[in-house]
């Protein structure tokens, strides 16, 4: 029922329209100031256009907040229908499940970021649909920026209007003696009727207005928290915990360190055997080939010793190689360790905007009792004015 508010500025502008032509004497024909009529007249048209601006975002919003209560009421159906179970694999297939535009394509993004933190069955745990369907979303769609200078623009045109009628009757008031003063009264009275009409009506449209457009956006909060509880309970995907998304790294990065170091352990075995048939081939082959060619391959037994003893150096530099990994692989645990502590950090970090944001709940219900106040205040005065009257 709160969405529907809006159709209560209609009657108002209805209301105060047929007042503003009554007190002029349209409706009986006796048009006392046709500059008073013009000047009403203009004032009304402009606040008639920024209703008009505001009830077609309240409309879009209406629409949208429509939607995330008809998906919250298919997610509980699909979730009985069930047995209970989540839905998560279904809602992840369907690609139609939004069909307003705004909605679409934020569930759309968040789907694809789904996709992307996917660790075998589960997910990573940094994405939530509330990232992407959100207050701000609907702040964006209902044109919380504009809507929400509506109340103080009102305001501001009751005081122009004020003014502009003060100018309008102190314009046209002169006399030097009682009598030429006499006669210029009526002028001045028909400027202040100006200024008067004016900030009756402005203040007027700037309280409803206050009134509905804090009414409708209360109630789009409530239905976007009703659709997330929903979602959550129903359809919201299997996570990941950051400790497990920790320990499943720091066991791949195990496996790869062993991996590398077997490897390592099997080249230099590898290195030094092959070294030492080098050595024993060499002395062989020297000592067959001096019985035969004599000393001109002693030359060249010493070059295949040294390439043996190259061979070993190389051996024990893949040594090396092997402790620099595994001091790679000591980093790595460590880094480990500081992501698991910039996770906590996270979470202590969400539980503070979860009390900020009750803060703000608190704040705006407050400000919503002042209104009502005010509302009332208002309604008094204006009670004592035509008591008076």
């Amino acid at each position: 029922m709160k969405s529907r508010l809006f159709y209560g500025l209609f009657v108002v502008y209805v209301a105060m329209a047929a007042f503003v032509m009554y007190i002029n004497g349209v409706f009986t024909g006796q048009i006392e100031s046709l500059d008073n009529l013009i000047i009403n007249g203009v004032f009304l048209g402009i606040i008639g256009i920024l209703f008009a601006i505001s009830i077609a975002s309240f409309m879009r919003l209406n629409r949208l907040t429509d939607e995330l209560e008809d998906a919250a009421g298919d997610l509980k159906e699909a979730y009985k229908k069930a047995g209970n179970q989540n839905v998560w694999g279904e809602l992840e297939k369907e690609k139609d499940f939004f069909e307003e535009k705004n909605l679409k394509e934020a569930f759309g993004r968040f789907l694809r970021q789904m996709r992307a933190s996917r660790i075998g069955r589960k997910y990573a745990g940094g994405c939530d649909i509330e990232d992407y369907v959100n207050e701000e979303l609907l702040d964006q769609v209902g044109s919380s920026h504009f809507n929400s200078a509506i109340s103080g623009t009102m305001t501001g045109l009751g005081i122009l209007g004020t003014f502009i009628g003060l100018s309008l009757g102190l314009g046209s008031f002169s006399g030097d003696d009682i009598y030429t003063i006499s006669d210029n009264v009526g002028p001045l009275l028909s400027g202040m009727k100006v200024a008067f009409h004016t900030s009756v009506y402005g203040i007027i449209f700037s309280l409803v207005f206050n009134f509905v457009y804090r009414s409708i956006m209360a109630d789009a909060y409530e239905k976007l928290g009703y659709f997330l509880s929903v979602y959550r309970q129903c359809a919201a995907p299997p996570i990941s915990t950051g400790d497990e998304n920790t320990a499943a790294m720091l066991v791949y990065q195990a496996n790869q360190a062993n991996y590398m170091k077997e490897l390592l352990e099997l080249a230099k075995g590898g290195s030094v055997e092959q070294a030492k048939l080098l050595e024993q081939m060499a002395g062989s082959f020297v000592e067959q080939i001096q019985s035969v060619m004599g000393s001109q391959f002693k030359q060249l037994g010493g070059a295949l010793q040294m390439a043996a003893q190259a061979n070993a150096a190389s051996a024990r530099d893949n040594g090396k190689l092997l402790e620099a990994i595994s001091a790679l692989a000591d980093s790595n645990r460590a880094m480990q360790e500081n992501m698991a502590h910039m996770l906590e950090r996270q979470e202590e970090l969400a539980r503070d905007l979860a009390g900020q944001r009750q803060r703000l709940e608190t704040v705006c219900q407050e400000i919503s009792r002042d209104v009502s106040s005010q509302l009332y205040t208002f309604e008094q005065m204006r009670t004592l004015y035509e008591d008076e009257k």
